[in-house]
């Protein structure tokens, strides 16, 4: 998740000489600049009777230009998952640098009158009224990630657990402290943009779970979602904090700027927990040769399953699995926790 129209600006950090430290997960980590990661999608199954070739479902698609690894992951699975069935068609509208463009980049989508609608949205508030003209127009919405502040804005929101990110790192701290020892740990946090509600509810998960261990943070600054900002607040932060037990970064992609700060201030007393599961995150965690020891989940496949459930929709089918007819009002997905014990298992997955 970024902020829009902010520039990542990897290749100034790659060239500023960040040290060895940080370098291996900096170098393997600009996804925005290579081709994108295997897509994280799933296949017609025939053993799930959902699977077979049905009406057909005209898919319109929107989403923030793909200037970030995980955008460019949740737009690169969207793409693959409605290649995977030969009864989806998928019309894809530019986003735009801002939510004027995409509310604009909508309303020719909704002109276009596509069975099925699915929006992630540069800002959920915003672009709210893009979602209630849809769906007063007859076209369901599927509202990923970012969520609109009113239900009659969508059909369906998939979205991550944000909240449970925030529980999920802080589960991690405490094992960590207590198996250390630590009775008292200093701990930070690193977050993303402080205006997104998504930001507001992993920091909320954070502080609450350590704080009904009695730990707290001793200090927190927001970032961007960028390397350079996550690079600057985390030099920032490193100043104000002689020592730090812990730390945990919102965002994978940021962590790169995170991890050149640690290295450039020689400091490695501290452990680091990441967040979403990119790939070369993961590789680092499995390689277990710096301080990024853990990450909790955020999975762009995400997406992949937004289309999955456009089509049942447009198809009027319901899950599976479920007893219900429909697919339901609200799916929210699991966030995990990647160590070094499990980075195998997840491998696949990062983006």
């Amino acid at each position: 998740m970024t902020k829009d129209g902010r520039d990542l600006s990897r290749r100034r950090l790659l060239l500023g000489g960040a040290a060895l430290g940080a370098g291996a997960l900096l170098t393997a980590c600009t996804s925005n600049e290579a081709a994108p990661q295997t897509a994280q999608t799933m296949g017609a199954n025939a053993g799930n009777p959902n699977s077979s070739p049905g009406q057909r479902v005209v898919i319109g698609f929107s989403a923030p230009a793909a200037d970030h690894g995980w955008m460019a992951a949740i737009i690169n699975n969207a793409r693959a998952q409605a290649a995977a069935y030969s009864d989806v068609e998928l019309k894809v509208v530019e986003a735009g640098a801002d939510a004027a463009a995409q509310r604009a980049g909508v309303d020719t989508l909704i002109a276009e009158k596509p069975n099925v609608l699915v929006m992630l949205p540069h800002d959920g508030a915003e672009l709210t009224a893009s979602g209630v003209k849809a769906m007063q127009a007859g076209i369901p919405v599927i509202n990923l990630d970012r969520a609109f502040n009113q239900a009659l804005a969508y059909r369906t929101l998939i979205k991550g657990d944000n909240y449970g990110m925030g529980v999920s790192a802080g589960n991690y701290v405490i094992e960590q402290m207590r198996a250390k020892g630590v009775s008292s740990p200093v701990i930070a946090e690193i977050a993303g943009i402080d205006s997104l509600p998504l930001t507001q509810e992993r920091s909320a998960g954070f502080r609450d779970t350590l704080t009904a261990a009695g730990f707290q943070i001793a200090n927190r600054r927001a970032a961007e979602f960028t390397a350079d900002s996550g690079q600057r607040e985390a030099a920032n932060l490193l100043q104000a904090l002689p020592k730090i037990d812990a730390l945990w970064n919102h965002d994978d992609d940021q962590g790169i700027g995170v991890l050149a700060a640690i290295s450039q201030a020689n400091r490695s007393e501290l452990i680091m927990i990441g967040g979403a599961g990119s790939k070369a995150a993961i590789e680092a965690i499995q390689a277990d040769s710096g301080v990024l020891k853990a990450t909790v989940t955020y999975s762009p496949s995400m997406a992949s399953s937004a289309i999955s459930l456009a089509r049942l929709i447009g198809q009027n089918k319901g899950m599976g699995d479920l007893v219900e007819l429909q697919v339901p009002k609200e799916i929210t997905l699991a966030s995990e926790t990647i160590t070094k014990e499990n980075a195998s298992n997840y491998i696949s997955l990062g983006f």
